[in-house]
């Protein structure tokens, strides 16, 4: 199976029944404007196959009925008004432009593609979703023709009967959509749900039920009070259902059953903003306005910190410092936690749980607006709102335990950024509170003072071009010129183990005639560590300098090894004017390979590949690896893999300091690696190499299975 299936075959799987599901939809529609066209070309006599909207009803109680619906509309508008003032307390952030990509996300919110990446729960929703949305457009339907005069209406002949078959179809889907939810959530009972079961579910699933009931009972007493006409036997479950409504009080029933149904739409309407209903509307919308301006490999712009003078405050610990989308993120949360399933910080241990960040600060920001709203769910503990700072409920240990690996964003079906919420609120504990990881400062000091978190001698960077047999140009050099700069990255410079993937990058390179050059002593770190652990300004004051360096030297093209030199370099310079087009080593190494330029032999060993959380989700580089893995050896693939695979536990600084709560997350991950039975472990990051590395040797199968960068594995087979 090749990467792209492991990537897309859930996807392409459970799309399916999304298909068929919108398809029988899209057929009704078009069956129900064919039969109404032909029916306007057949004679119609009296309209005798139709019915009478308000049938049985008293004309004061339709007076009461349009008022009261029109009442709680506006209500409903306004509650929804009142949430789109809380998220207007947020700082601006551009959401604008990509109209295409934004119409195609919201495309894929209303049609459940996302949601049906979980195949169970999907078609479960597609149920209760189209199913209701059916029913809905029904209803209005049934109105406009109610409202149209007598020569423009179609409710009547064989459209009539159609319209009612469809309306049975989509209440009995809809129903059974309602039973398995309740069955998911009060039965089986998944963890990812179990926990954050509310009475709130309850009430929503018995109120969408009883709009179901009630209208099936409703559709059933007028079909009783008309008489029974054989016509109406099209309404294949209220037809049958008719037969139970006694004769002696069938209109009494019937309009009794009417002012219920109403009733439980009116109750809909308010409960629509109220709970957490409100998905249904926020959700797409919050899936079409995912697309932003920067990568997703990128964290949020800041001013240059160098030279701004009047910055009061850095990251985010109230409400108002979250973006107005972070803040639309909380009401869009439909509380599914597939993001806390995939986290690798809370399925080993340790406090953080991504659905709870996004609920705390939604609850923060419901207590805090004017006036309070209702939160988006009741989080775990019964917890006092006494500001507007999100640092009441959540702690710097949850925030801390994150690697940064993207996989709750990735997870999400509704498009919320929960990396990005962690790493504004980094920003501010690390800058401005400077709660931090006691290890976190050393390394900090070490970035500011020897330009790299090793604390190592700059003058020693280039050391190991010593073990090659050639030279290796450097840029600045008097008259030194070359086409790619290949950027080494501090572990590459440093750490032993790492410093055999540069070697090996470079003899590769050397093969295949690539003219390269590296910048040696004049190569400061990226700044990676610092920014993804909130020192903003020990980011930028290392990330300038190398832009200047860069710059002044006419760089334009760069290679790097490192997946998050990759990306702070290709992502996040451009945000301080460092625009390079930069290649991870596995895309310039794979595509050599497939040009005939490096011509590896096969050793037929297994092989399994780690995607690194930097190379992969962060950037969607998944196949160029592997490319190379199955040029050295037979690939076999771990179960979370691609788009899905499970971190190493290094990214997010968490290299730089250790885990004290729960099981590493690099021995998980080492433990579902040696699971393969692989002769090879390989990897395309010098910190998964590090962290796989250690695991293996720690659980005692180093003298079995081997680690090695894709480098190394190419350099050995390639003569």
């Amino acid at each position: 199976m090749t990467v792209t299936e492991t990537k897309n075959e859930t996807a392409n799987r459970t799309v399916t029944a999304s298909t068929i599901l919108g398809v029988l939809a899209g057929l009704s529609v078009v069956g129900t404007l064919g039969m109404w066209w032909v029916s306007t070309l057949t004679p119609k006599p009296g309209h005798a196959v139709g019915r009478e909207v308000f049938g049985n009803i008293p004309p004061l109680v339709v007076a009461i009925f349009y008022g009261t619906v029109a009442v709680f509309l506006a209500v409903s508008i306004g509650l929804f008004a009142m949430r789109a003032r809380n998220w207007e307390r947020g700082s601006w952030e551009r959401r604008s432009g990509q109209l295409k990509r934004r119409l195609h996300r919201f495309r894929e919110g209303v049609s459940m593609k996302t949601v049906m990446e979980d195949p169970a729960a999907g078609v479960m929703h597609a149920l209760i979703y189209y199913g209701f949305v059916v029913l809905f457009l029904g209803t209005v339907t049934l109105e406009i023709d109610n409202l149209l005069p007598l020569a423009f209406k179609f409710l009547h002949g064989v459209v009539y009967q159609s319209f009612t078959l469809i309306l049975d179809v989509a209440g009995i889907l809809f129903l059974v959509g309602l039973v398995w939810a309740a069955i998911r959530r009060y039965g089986t009972k998944p963890s990812r749900i179990a926990s954050k079961t509310r009475p709130e579910d309850a009430w929503i699933l018995m109120l969408l039920a009883a709009i179901a009931v009630t209208g099936f009972l409703t559709e059933a007493a007028r079909i009783a009070v008309v008489g029974r006409p054989a016509f109406e036997q099209w309404s294949f479950v209220s037809y049958p259902l008719s037969y139970l409504v006694p004769m002696s009080s069938v209109s009494g029933f019937h309009q009794i059953m009417w002012i219920a149904h109403v009733a439980t739409f009116l109750a809909f309407l308010v409960m629509l903003p109220t709970t957490k209903l409100r998905h249904m509307v926020t959700s797409p919308v919050n899936l079409a306005l995912s697309p932003r301006e920067r990568p997703k490999g990128a964290m949020r712009e800041m001013p240059n910190l160098m030279e701004a003078t009047d910055i009061e405050t850095v990251g985010a610990s109230r409400v108002g410092e979250f973006t107005w989308k972070q803040l639309l993120d909380t009401d869009a949360c439909t509380i599914c936690g597939r993001c806390t399933a995939v986290c690798p910080a809370n399925l080993t241990g340790k406090l953080l749980d991504p659905r709870e960040i996004v609920l705390k600060l939604g609850t923060v920001a419901a207590a805090t607006a004017t006036p309070p709203i209702s939160p988006p769910v009741a989080v775990d503990a019964v917890l006092t709102v006494t500001s507007d700072n999100v640092f009441e409920l959540i702690t710097s240990e949850e925030l801390w335990a994150c690697t940064t690996c993207r996989a709750c964003d990735e997870a999400c079906p509704v498009g919320i950024e929960i990396v990005d919420k962690i790493l504004d609120m980094r920003r501010y504990l690390s800058l401005m509170e400077a709660d931090f990881p006691s290890e976190l400062g050393k390394a900090y000091v070490s970035m500011e003072n020897s330009s790299n978190p090793y604390g190592m001698d700059q003058n020693t960077r280039g050391d190991w071009t010593d073990q090659l047999d050639f030279e290796v140009k450097r840029l600045g050099e008097p008259g030194v010129t070359a086409e790619y700069l290949m950027w080494v990255g501090c572990a590459g410079s440093y750490d032993d183990r790492n410093r055999n993937v540069t070697v090996a990058t470079a003899r590769l390179l050397h093969k295949a005639g690539i003219d390269f050059a590296i910048l040696g002593s004049k190569e400061l770190c990226t700044g990676d560590p610092a920014r993804r652990t909130g020192n903003e300004y020990v980011f930028q004051g290392l990330a300038l300098q190398n832009i200047e360096t860069l710059n002044d030297l006419g760089v334009d093209k760069i290679i790097a090894q490192c997946p998050h030199c990759f990306n702070t370099l290709g992502n996040e310079y451009p945000q301080f004017g460092g625009d390079y087009s930069v290649m991870h080593h596995s895309e310039l190494l794979s595509r050599l390979v497939e040009e005939g330029r490096l011509v590896p032999t096969s050793t037929g060993e297994s092989i399994v590949f780690h995607d690194p959380c930097y190379l992969g989700r962060h950037n969607d580089t998944f196949l160029a690896p592997r490319t190379i893995v199955d040029a050295s050896g037979t690939r076999v693939e771990m179960p979370r893999s691609g788009t899905n695979a499970f971190c190493c536990g290094a990214g997010g600084g968490k290299f730089w300091f250790e885990e004290e709560t729960g099981k590493r997350v690099n021995i998980e991950r080492t433990e579902e690696a040696l699971a393969t039975k692989a002769d090879i472990i390989a990897t395309a990051c010098p910190f998964c190499y590090v962290m796989l590395d250690d695991g293996v040797k720690e659980l005692g199968s180093g003298d079995q299975v081997i680690v090695q960068d894709i480098a190394m594995l190419l350099d050995k087979r390639t003569v």
